[in-house]
């Protein structure tokens, strides 16, 4: 059973709409609570919110009955914080329990000692989907237009432009890919044979160790600093019998876990874990297979791997290595992701580039950001979007699109982009790079979820979370304005009444 919210207030609870904060505190904790307490009270935009809530999160389990959950306010409230305040959830559980502020936000009184157990709050966030964010997110930026006293009608300015957000994954070498597959074949084959009463693996911890100490091995006989040729071929010849050694007793090791897999189906798989584990084993046998191949092919037979076939991360599949040409960072694992900002500081849409450049992003961009925001007129790009297809397509669609051409410009084109209308929208393209350096510092820096569809969630609620931070600023700098005024009447107040 979940509700909403709940509708009774305990005893020592709190009205979200009369939470307080410290006006002086310069966190960012009271101010992405400012916004979502902007969205709690404000009747048309709860109506619309949470609707969506309940009719996305879990749509196929009954809400009306069943043991209590976390209500969907409060699912929404983690998720937010998570992404905004760039923490995991070993932190969130710590605020969501003791911080006073948040758990108001929560809807918990000073004597409710309800607390949050880590996994629930996992399992609960992770029910948040890319689409519901996004669709949060389009009543949430035109709530920030609101706020802003925007006319109705009035166009949209948008800047576009993509970074990279970091995958949890190390830096991926042939024999570390291999002995991060391995490790894993080792370790849950062990756990299988437990669970069978088999003791063929009794070894394993002495097993990891033992492939560790070949990969080890491997690695430091390439740090070579022979001259001679004589040198150079001793080295080499070295280098190939410890990446043979290594590989030799992966490939053994290997062999026993397949082994043991057939002796375990012969006998039946004691439950539906059982069979899921062994699944799970096969899979990383596939990259450790994929590891000993091109590791052989690359180090021993001289060949050069395609870049087609290399895998960046055995965890993390989707990672990619880019080099975007930036001074000192040579290379990014991770994946692309597109931002369209407005000209008030709101992200109108993101989309996450899965093995694409800028050119074949541009103009997906701006269709489904009109779709959502059909007043947007104006949106300027860097030169890595040009493309000839994307400037048609793009005047189509746009009043004006900003997007420099690369290369010797016809005299059209020369002066279409020293035209008034083209030199103002790059001049205020640049602005884009402090939304996402906004994005990176709040949670885009680096993915903590997992897998390509806990890419998608955590980019999409980062966005989510970065526009209602966004409501919040507004919010702050409207109530010291406010303060300000408040003071200076005061002050003049009190200077009548000295006269006087």
């Amino acid at each position: 059973m979940r509700l909403i919210q709940n509708p009774q207030l305990q005893i020592g609870e709190v009205d979200i709409s009369q939470i307080k904060f410290d006006p002086r505190c310069r966190d960012d904790i009271p101010r992405i609570l400012r916004g979502l307490q902007y969205l709690y009270v404000t009747p048309e935009l709860r109506e619309a919110i949470f609707p969506l809530l309940e009719a996305k999160i879990s749509p196929n389990v009954a809400k009306d009955n069943g043991r209590p959950g976390m209500t969907l306010w409060r699912i929404l409230v983690c998720g937010v914080l998570r992404l905004d305040l760039n923490m995991d959830y070993d932190r969130l559980h710590e605020l969501a329990n003791n911080h006073k502020t948040i758990r108001q936000m929560l809807g918990h009184g000073d004597f409710d000692e309800t607390t949050y157990h880590f996994k629930t709050l996992k399992e609960n966030v992770g029910l948040l989907t890319p689409t519901l964010m996004d669709e949060i997110n389009q009543i949430v930026v035109n709530a920030g237009h609101g706020l802003l006293k925007k006319k109705a009608g009035e166009a949209l300015h948008g800047r576009c432009d993509s970074f990279v957000v970091e995958t949890d994954a190390h830096y991926p070498t042939d024999i570390n890919l291999l002995f991060d597959a391995m490790r894993k074949v080792v370790t849950l084959t062990a756990r299988l044979c437990d669970d069978h009463d088999m003791s063929d693996w009794r070894q394993h911890a002495y097993n990891i160790r033992h492939m560790k100490r070949l990969m080890r091995t491997a690695q430091s006989r390439k740090r070579s600093k022979a001259q001679s040729e004589e040198q150079k071929a001793k080295r080499q010849a070295l280098i190939e019998k410890a990446h043979q050694d290594y590989l030799e007793i992966a490939q053994r090791y290997l062999n026993k876990a397949r082994d043991t897999l057939a002796t375990i189906e012969q006998r039946g798989f004691a439950s539906e874990l059982a069979l899921a584990r062994k699944i799970e084993i096969e899979g990383f046998m596939r990259h450790a297979i994929r590891q000993i191949d091109q590791t052989k092919r690359r180090v021993i037979d001289g060949e050069v791997i395609p870049h087609a076939e290399k895998v960046f991360s055995i965890f993390e599949p989707h990672t990619e290595w880019i080099c975007k040409g930036k001074a000192g960072v040579p290379v990014e694992l991770g994946v692309k992701v597109c931002v369209l900002e407005d000209q008030y500081g709101f992200l109108l849409h993101h989309q996450v580039m899965e093995k694409k450049t800028d050119d074949q992003v541009a103009v997906s961009m701006v269709a489904e950001a009109k779709k959502r925001f059909p007043h947007l007129t104006v949106c300027s790009f860097d030169k890595g979007f040009h493309s000839p297809g994307n400037q048609a397509a793009l005047a189509e669609l746009l009043d004006m699109a900003a997007l420099p051409r690369k290369g010797r410009l016809s005299r059209q084109a020369q002066e279409f982009e020293q035209s008034d209308a083209f030199v103002k929208a790059r001049r205020k393209h640049s602005a884009v790079e402090s939304a996402i350096n906004a994005l990176e510092v709040h949670g885009l820096d680096r993915c903590l979820d997992h897998g390509v569809n806990g890419f998608k969630r955590y980019v999409a609620m980062a966005v989510l979370a970065r526009n209602i931070h966004r409501i919040g600023d507004i919010l702050k700098q409207q109530e010291d304005e406010r303060a300000k005024r408040k003071r200076k009447y005061a002050e003049r107040q009190n200077a009548f009444k000295r006269a006087a």
